[in-house]
């Protein structure tokens, strides 16, 4: 019996998570953050929201790359970091290592 109530909880517990991920993507406003977006004047204060949070050694940086990512992409993802699935072009643009080009 503690066995399949267990089960029951693990199960639940799962399907919450589940749900929990799929409305957090449907948040997202693709229109707002999708490819194209953004003009490019835009991309200094967008790259500047995005690279706000990160180490002051590793800001420029992450602006320079941003900023070379928005030229390319016209957009910028929204957060502080992840949620690169929003801009496929900012999420799929590797260096040549196969790394992340775009912060």
């Amino acid at each position: 019996m503690a066995k399949i109530l267990c089960l029951v909880i693990l199960a639940l517990i799962a399907i919450s998570m589940v749900a929990t991920t799929a409305m957090a993507n449907a948040h997202i406003d693709r229109a707002r953050y999708g490819e194209g977006s953004l003009k490019g004047y835009e991309c200094g204060s967008q790259c500047k929201r995005r690279c706000q949070k990160t180490r002051a050694s590793l800001n420029q940086p992450c602006q320079l790359f941003c900023n070379k990512c928005c030229a390319k992409c016209l957009c910028v993802p929204p957060g502080y970091s992840g949620n690169k699935q929003v801009c496929a072009c900012y999420n799929n643009w590797k260096t040549k290592k196969g790394g992340p080009k775009c912060p």
